[in-house]
């Protein structure tokens, strides 16, 4: 099921009118649920009766508790392939979209804090096997994962800017996200780079708008770099994540870069 702002905004009404019709006939105990609560092992009572009232407002959605947000009593819940919910522990109440925090330092996203850390977490475990690497002489003093499009006029302007980040000891690790999707023209052009004995020659070129003879290999990784990047927010190309979990969306020029890393840009 796929989901737009405008099926989304449906979706809210019809699990909003529908709560109110399963809170006057709740499921039994004995009744069985196609739900996951990731909060706990044990499923608690409140969170059973958030389950039990969307399971029969919507039976056709799979739902999965996070745990509570950082409002007392509302909890998170992520539909499968959907937005997130936040649900009141009653089940009746519920809202969708970004919740935001005030703090001293401005207005936070919390979904955008729990993804930089999950981000974090992931990239810390991530293997750079299956990356495109571009290293500084000596050691690296910061790294940037790089999710890339050939076909993208500033993925292409960031590249150019490639050895003048590893000057400054930038690392630059390589992930493909071909913005038209798979199967496409995209996907083909970056995969040849992957498949390639000189990656990172080839992927030079291809950004450069030359034609390689390099097949498309099978073993490519492009598809699970695709779908990696849509599970942690990755919307569009260039978008950089930094071992912190910071996600950068766009183009910067390089001194911007080493200036956010704390580098001389000299």
């Amino acid at each position: 099921m796929g989901f737009t702002p405008k099926s989304g905004f449906v979706l809210f009404m019809l699990v909003l009118c529908s709560l109110f019709v399963a809170s006057q006939f709740p499921l039994t105990d004995a009744e069985e649920l196609s739900v996951t609560d990731n909060s706990n092992n044990i499923v608690q009572p409140n969170t059973n009766n958030i389950l039990k009232k969307l399971l029969t407002a919507r039976p056709d959605l799979e739902f999965s508790i996070l745990g509570m947000s950082s409002i007392p009593n509302v909890y998170e819940v992520q539909v499968k392939n959907g937005p997130l919910l936040f649900v009141h522990e009653e089940g009746e109440y519920l809202l969708q979209g970004d919740l935001l925090q005030v703090t001293s330092n401005g207005i936070i996203s919390t979904i955008e804090i729990r993804q930089m850390e999950k981000r974090r977490q992931l990239f810390a475990e991530r293997s750079t096997e299956d990356m495109i690497t571009f290293k500084p002489k000596g050691k690296s003093k910061a790294i940037m994962n790089v999710f890339t499009d050939v076909d993208c006029g500033y993925c292409r302007k960031f590249h150019q800017e490639v050895s003048q980040l590893n000057a400054m000891g930038i690392e630059i690790r390589y992930l493909a996200f071909p913005r038209a999707g798979i199967p496409s023209g995209s996907y083909d052009k970056i995969a040849k780079a992957w498949c390639a004995e000189d990656q990172q020659d080839t992927l030079t070129k291809v950004k450069s708008g030359q034609n390689v003879d390099v097949e498309v290999c099978d073993n490519n990784p492009i598809a699970q770099h695709y779908a990696f990047g849509n599970s942690i927010g990755v919307t569009g190309t260039p978008a950089i994540i930094l071992m912190d979990g910071t996600l950068i969306p766009g183009y910067q020029p390089a001194e911007n870069f080493a200036q956010l890393l704390g580098l001389s840009s000299d």
